[in-house]
């Protein structure tokens, strides 16, 4: 058992509402794609809806999935049983004994569909119409839970449920896992499915939303003076991670290490920030990623284009790198892919990942009139090419509850 393990990046997998895949969300990210679109059905009319737009999966994604696959899993599992076949196999589908196979999957919601749907169920019809699967698809650990048993994982199945915290947390705790040596490789992410009326509800009468509905596309704009809440949306991202001595044993491509992680609670509010909860997880990140602040060139922020969170959050990581953050390009992936939730800390250390190997980072659009607090330079509107040589790349990842998580990785 070694807590100096290094912790390779050696699979990728997503589905999200700008790709399908790995390949076609990278272009479509750096191209500055915004996925927000006014949703296609009646819930404004039939619910009263104030907000009508979000990010939805982009179609076609779930195509893989054959039909009696897909009818024993909500949306939520769904989405991430098909990252994590993509991440599998872009892993070369390694051969490991089960007992050092782990999966880590996190979730901010999980099956909301299915709750709701069978609720209208035993509303409507009775108990006796309810799905026995019910249980099975609406539980949080579903998607872990389906995953593991499609690959034989039996180190260790596990789910975190830290609101938009809880894809971050799970690539946490995976390198927990191999660093204790716990196993050899893990299967992490994050996943959520809740374009819903209840939900979309919820956020916009508690004033989170965005409520450009005449313009959804350009709603989600982080760091922009007239930010005025995120934009919802929904998918899963899958990383294999691997010990570096089990990856060069059988010669696997390492797209960047998994090189630290920072793990704080706030103790402060349900809902609003706390900078020095998010500086802790940083510094904590930083520090176990054995990097100095001088090393951090790249930071995809938590960013959701609140007016609050954006500017407090990059103001944090300042305090946490001591003010050393001239050489840092910030990006906001959100801005085009909307807030996936517990699904958000993980599609965005994937672009992290691919961020640290091709030495780019993709825009925050949207843009028109940066605001003049924000203390660190902005890839704005437009990529921002990377410095060759060592470099490693922050995420942070921030929960309703004040979980606040950070992971560094480093360029292979």
């Amino acid at each position: 058992m070694s807590a100096s393990r290094r912790v390779a990046v050696t699979g990728l997998g997503t589905v999200n509402p700008l790709g399908g895949d790995v390949a076609s969300t990278w272009e479509a990210a750096l191209a500055g794609t915004s996925a927000a679109r006014t949703l296609e059905n009646d819930w404004k009319d039939s619910y009263g809806l104030s907000v009508d737009f979000a990010c939805q999966l982009i179609d076609g994604a779930l195509e893989p999935l054959s039909r009696p696959e897909a009818k024993k899993l909500d949306p939520c599992g769904q989405y991430a049983m098909v990252a994590a076949r993509e991440a599998w196999q872009d892993a070369g589908a390694p051969e490991v004994e089960p007992e050092r196979l782990g999966v880590v999957v996190g979730t901010g919601i999980g099956g909301v569909w299915t709750t709701l749907d069978q609720w209208d169920v035993v509303r409507e019809r009775g108990a006796r119409r309810v799905s026995p699967f019910t249980v099975p698809m609406l539980m949080a650990n579903s998607a872990s839970a389906h995953i593991s048993m499609e690959l034989g994982a039996r180190a260790g199945a596990h789910t975190p449920v830290s609101a938009c915290a809880s894809g971050a947390e799970a690539v946490a705790a995976g390198m927990n896992m191999i660093r204790e040596g716990r196993a050899d490789v893990v299967v992490v992410g994050g996943t959520e499915a809740c374009i819903h009326p209840m939900t979309l509800a919820a956020f916009a009468n508690i004033r989170a939303l965005s409520s450009r509905v005449d313009d959804p596309q350009h709603a989600s704009r982080p760091y922009d003076v007239d930010r005025d809440g995120f934009v919802l949306g929904e998918g899963s991202a899958i990383l294999v991670l691997e010990s570096e001595e089990h990856a060069a044993a059988r010669g696997a491509e390492v797209y960047a290490y998994a090189a630290g992680r920072g793990m704080a609670s706030d103790a402060h509010h349900i809902s609003a920030p706390s900078a020095e909860g998010q500086a802790r997880a940083v510094r904590e990140a930083v520090s176990d990623a054995g990097v100095a602040a001088a090393d951090i060139k790249h930071i995809n922020a938590h960013g959701t284009s609140t007016p609050l969170g954006d500017i407090g959050e990059l103001r944090a990581v300042s305090d946490a790198l001591d003010g050393v953050t001239d050489q840092i390009v910030v990006t906001s992936s959100k801005s085009m892919t909307g807030h996936l939730m517990g699904g958000a800390g993980a599609i965005e250390s994937l672009f992290s990942v691919l961020a640290a190997k091709h030495r780019i980072s993709p825009p925050t659009i949207n843009i028109e009139t940066l605001d003049p607090e924000t203390p660190m330079s902005i890839a704005q509107n437009s990529t921002v090419e990377l410095p060759q040589g060592d470099l490693a790349v922050l995420n942070n990842a921030f929960g309703f509850g004040g979980h606040d998580i950070a992971v560094v990785f480093t360029s292979a």
